[in-house]
């Protein structure tokens, strides 16, 4: 604890982190804000309570992700979500696309381009969701929540929703470079954690009303606690494969000759299977929900959290999207390539195309176990809250984005304190993201 105190305190002492500790924190509070700003022409709060009882689990699992604003349906009631179903769709198009797979590999002139063409990607989602979310509401409870419904509403609902979305995502982008790094998970993250409140006072409500058992939740707590060292565990998790370095002489220095590591880790996707998962969930399950035509109602039924049909299309998506991200990420060719290049080679194995191989083999497995582990601390949590009723946001995959994004952060606020001859938050062992 006293370390714990010092490093917090070394913080303050660096003027750079400081500074972007401060700026981050102002950020994310701009961010609570605008979650409380109503949009115009609708009545928050009675539009709240029916949207939570029309579209249930549904309505709460999706509404943890930005932090209460859809439920409300605020400026930021889409939150990040269509800037991530926009990097999405061209990171699957740089697969299929020889053009943009071009850019991706042009270095950083080739990346803002991608990201430039994401932006507008996302304000065009945003749009349509808007637009769309714009006529739901003047359907809902016979336009009961609307003051002036029309096309003036629709056409400034949308504006509204997509300047909402838009200033999110410029937001993140300035926590990235101004703050302390990864600036759109740290605005999932606060929406997550601003949660926590509440569902700690819904949980006493329902102890107080008798609902739920006191030992009974000391039980879940225990399940957090047990399924949020697991988390740490698996993310800490890496295979290392020893490489060797040859010996060589270059002019008149000799080069190589020593053991290293390629650190593969269990979890290389990290929390982004999960997010990326839930935002292609989302809007279908959510809009088929309010609806009112019975097979629709059906599927939407069939599509609510604890659901069989969900279940499954969750885990496949997970499992595709954490198969498809460690592809993006690790190029095997491209590894053995470099290590040819740099005279490195992995003990027993051939360099060039066996070690390429060799490589893509580690990692399919190494990636299966982690699907594997991603699909279980989402999945089985939600089966738990649809068998025995407890709070819905507690589930896995709010605990793996909170828990995964506090350790990205923690790592890189401790990568600055170390560069500058300070203690980290722990002496004997380096916190590492996912990224070292």
């Amino acid at each position: 604890m006293v370390g714990l105190i010092t490093a917090f305190r070394n913080i303050l002492k660096i003027p750079e982190l400081r500074a972007r500790v401060l700026f981050t924190l102002a950020m994310l509070a701009v961010f609570r804000i605008g979650a409380h700003i109503p949009t115009p022409g609708i009545d928050g709060e009675a539009l709240s309570k029916f949207l939570l009882e029309r579209g249930g689990a549904v309505m709460g699992f999706f509404d943890i992700f930005t932090g209460g604003a859809l439920s409300k349906v605020t400026i930021f009631a889409l939150g990040v979500m269509p800037y991530i179903s926009a990097s999405i769709i061209f990171q699957l198009l740089t697969v299929v696309i020889p053009s943009l797979a071009k850019l991706a590999k042009e270095g950083e002139e080739g990346r803002k381009k991608i990201t430039r063409y994401t932006r507008y990607a996302t304000v065009v989602i945003a749009a349509i969701q808007g637009f769309g979310i714009a006529i739901g509401l003047e359907s809902m409870g016979g336009g009961q929540f609307i003051q002036d419904p029309g096309w003036s509403f629709r056409f400034v609902t949308m504006i509204t929703l997509t300047a909402g979305t838009a200033f999110l995502m410029w937001l993140g982008e300035q926590i990235t470079e101004k703050g302390i790094g990864n600036g759109i998970s740290l605005i999932i993250f606060a929406g997550i954690v601003a949660r926590f409140p509440n569902a700690c006072f819904y949980t006493y409500n329902l102890v107080r009303t008798g609902e739920l058992s006191i030992f009974f939740v000391l039980i879940l707590v225990a399940v957090m606690v047990g399924v949020v060292a697991g988390i740490i565990f698996i993310e800490r998790g890496q295979r290392r494969i020893p490489i060797q370095y040859a010996k060589r002489v270059v002019g008149r220095k000799m080069y190589g000759g020593y053991t290293t590591y390629l650190p593969l880790k269990i979890n290389s996707a990290g929390v982004i299977p999960p997010i990326f998962a839930s935002s292609v969930l989302m809007f279908p399950a959510t809009v088929a929900g309010f609806i009112a035509v019975p097979w629709v109602q059906a599927l939407a039924k069939q599509l609510s959290p604890g659901s069989f049909l969900h279940i499954i299309l969750y885990v496949g998506l997970i499992i595709f999207f954490t198969y498809f991200y460690t592809a993006v990420i690790y190029n095997p060719v491209e590894i053995a390539e470099n290590l040819q290049k740099n005279g490195g080679y992995i003990t027993g194995v051939r360099p060039g195309q066996k070690t390429s191989e060799y490589i893509y083999r580690v990692l399919s497995r190494l990636t299966f176990i982690g699907a594997l582990y991603l699909s279980a601390v989402c999945v089985l949590p939600e089966i738990l809250i649809a068998k025995f009723k407890v709070p819905f946001y507690f589930g896995g995959t709010s605990l793996l984005i909170a828990v995964g994004v506090a350790l990205d952060t923690v790592s890189q606020i401790e990568t600055h304190m170390i560069s500058r001859s300070y203690e980290g938050f722990f002496k004997k062992f380096r916190i590492k993201g996912r990224k070292d």
